[in-house]
């Protein structure tokens, strides 16, 4: 059994046979972290898995399916912190995965500076708007904007927590590349790996970018192929498909 709050449901994480806790009044997750979790390079055996701006746990939880590595999910939202606890624990994935209700600039100093393995993070897309154009909910309004940290904290507390030679995967919007190459350069995660999701292809410009850098790794850039989200029809195309509902194309094993 689970506890359900308010207007919560439990929703399915189809791929890893998983549930999850949503709310239509809290930010939910979207294709985003189910990309950022299969992109990233999840060590199998060895090591340990930090996700910042974990919202309602869905990046560990997707995650937990592909690695036996303790996962810890940091998420300064009280309302996220609690809807992920209990779905880890519905889940049964407590002795695997911990959610941390904290900052994600103090995690360094909290968890462990230069512990863990590899860093995920889908952190807030936009930079603060003024008052009047910020979302009334305060929860979409965090999610969205750079209100309670920005990409330059994130990618520092990602540097941080990492061992030498470990690696960080971050998930945005293209718009944001250069600061993200810059700012991971400046504290010491060379980027490795990069891939543009796009709505369709053709004359569609990509809307999402994910990328992944070493801690003091050697320059050596890859520009993965293009993700395609929808095919001609409207409907997901074969690796979406295959991301969301399962069996795993060759291109993303590891």
């Amino acid at each position: 059994m689970v506890e359900l709050k308010q207007d919560e449901r439990l929703d399915y994480l189809l791929a890893e046979e998983l549930r999850i806790i949503q709310s239509p009044s809290v930010f939910s997750f979207s294709l985003d972290a189910v990309l950022l979790a299969r992109f990233a390079s999840v060590p199998k055996t060895r090591g340990a898995i930090i996700d910042l701006c974990s919202g309602n746990g869905v990046v560990p939880l997707l995650m937990s399916a592909r690695t036996k590595v303790p996962i810890i999910g940091v998420e300064i939202q009280e309302r996220l912190y609690d809807m992920a606890v209990r779905s880890v624990a519905y889940n049964g994935l407590d002795e695997q995965i911990g959610m941390v209700h904290g900052d994600l600039k103090q995690s360094p100093q909290q968890l462990g500076k230069e512990k863990y393995t590899l860093v995920t993070c889908n952190p807030p897309y936009f930079l603060t708007p003024s008052q009047n154009e910020m979302n009334a909910n305060e929860h979409f309004a965090i999610a969205r904007h750079e209100i309670m940290c920005t990409l330059e904290d994130c990618i520092v507390s990602a540097s941080q927590l990492l061992k030498q030679g470990g690696k960080a995967a971050f998930v945005h919007r293209p718009g944001r590349l250069l600061d993200i190459v810059t700012l991971m350069r400046t504290y010491r995660l060379e980027p490795k790996r990069i891939r543009f999701v796009y709505p369709k292809a053709g004359n569609k410009e990509a809307n999402t970018v994910l990328v992944e850098g070493i801690k003091d790794g050697a320059p050596d850039l890859k520009i993965l192929p293009p993700l395609f989200v929808y095919d001609d029809k409207g409907e997901y195309t074969d690796e979406v498909r295959t991301l969301l509902y399962g069996d795993e194309p060759p291109f993303l094993r590891r």
